[in-house]
């Protein structure tokens, strides 16, 4: 199985921006703790991140013959992007959306994803295990 994993704006920016709430593991961290999780699962991942809502849907669009499946952690996009939206819609990739935060539990206009309509699942809160559960979920559903 393949998944494609992709981490939107600022998420380069984890280990210094706000800690408390993102946790202390820097985003290289965090891609080396996927890709044992994913191989532990036998599962092949790419992993991609980019401040770019462009760059995010041509990564979707190029990576989607490849992949089985998506996680996606949007991050500011969640909440506003109908053009990633509707890129997931159209891909027809199974996605899984992942907040390292519990966006339910933060500022009013954070709350809101107009991702999750598109995908099979959200976890969320859980740092990096919101991206493991992504993965076994996606894995024991295709």
């Amino acid at each position: 199985m393949n998944i494609l994993v992709i981490h939107g704006p600022n998420l380069h920016l984890l280990g210094r921006r706000d800690p408390e709430i993102y946790g202390q593991a820097t985003l290289p961290q965090l891609n080396a703790a996927i890709k044992k999780h994913a191989a532990g699962l036998g599962v092949k991942v790419r992993i991609f991140q980019s401040n770019s809502e462009g760059k995010i849907i041509d990564l979707l669009t190029k990576n989607a013959p490849w992949a089985d499946a998506l996680v996606i952690n949007p991050a500011a996009y969640t909440h506003y992007s109908y053009a990633i939206r509707d890129a997931i819609e159209a891909l027809c990739l199974p996605a899984a959306e992942v907040h390292l935060s519990d966006i339910s539990k933060r500022e009013p206009f954070r709350r809101v994803s107009v991702i999750k309509p598109v995908c099979l699942v959200q976890f969320k809160g859980e740092g990096p295990v919101s991206y493991f559960k992504a993965l076994n979920y996606l894995t024991k559903k295709l």
